[in-house]
């Protein structure tokens, strides 16, 4: 498997979507703990399928503007490797749950105009990793997933003080010309790799995988 890209997909609900990810060779599997998402999962339906993740298959759990006792009980239930905070959580909120979980963090930046890129190298400052997203619409229900994208050309060449991942309505058509475009070494799925909310397709995600290794 290339070295050169890392795969991340998200919002895992079942065995089989475990098994999927790790056959395709992505390098993170990601859970998401958000009860307005269709890919919600309890702590304990977590613990199940984080157990079943091979090693080297990194656990991401993604939460949006999470007290601590819910990232607490997060991660006293599930064995995680790294907290995806995906909601309005300020820089400082960011540094302060690195500080306590001790866990890496990857903050979750939503970009449709240049005017969105002054934030990125802002959290770069706090946060071990970046998602560069599509900023969702005004007054949507989730502020990921929604299979949405932006111009990728906003960050054609740009380059943040921590190892960053692109988001934001990928597809196995179209994660190659994503990668091309941006120059990204990390990407990220959810919404493009299912076969309905909340449901992943195996070949979509062999498939995803295989576009982005190529």
């Amino acid at each position: 498997m290339p070295d050169t890209i890392r795969v991340k997909i998200c919002g895992l609900t079942r065995p089989q979507d475990v098994q999927a990810v790790a056959d395709a060779g992505a390098a993170y599997a990601g859970f998401v703990f958000f009860p307005k998402s269709p890919r919600h999962l309890e702590p304990e339906a977590a613990r199940a399928l984080a157990l079943e993740v091979p090693p080297g298959l990194a656990k991401v759990a993604l939460t949006v503007n999470a007290e601590d006792a819910l990232l607490e009980r997060i991660l006293e239930t599930v064995p995680i490797d790294m907290l995806q905070l995906h909601g309005s959580e300020s820089p400082e909120r960011v540094a302060e749950v690195k500080a306590r979980f001790g866990l890496p963090v990857m903050k979750a930046v939503g970009v449709a105009t240049e005017a969105d890129l002054p934030a990125l190298a802002e959290y770069g400052r706090v946060a071990d990793q970046l998602l560069v997203d599509a900023k969702p619409a005004e007054g949507a229900a989730l502020p990921g997933g929604n299979g949405l994208a932006f111009d990728w050309r906003l960050i054609a060449g740009r380059r943040w003080p921590v190892p960053w991942m692109l988001a934001g309505g990928l597809t196995p058509e179209n994660v190659a010309e994503a990668i091309h475009l941006t120059g990204a070494r990390q990407v990220d799925v959810s919404s493009g790799v299912e076969s309905a909310p909340g449901e992943k397709d195996a070949e979509t995600i062999a498939a995803f995988a295989a576009a982005a290794f190529a």
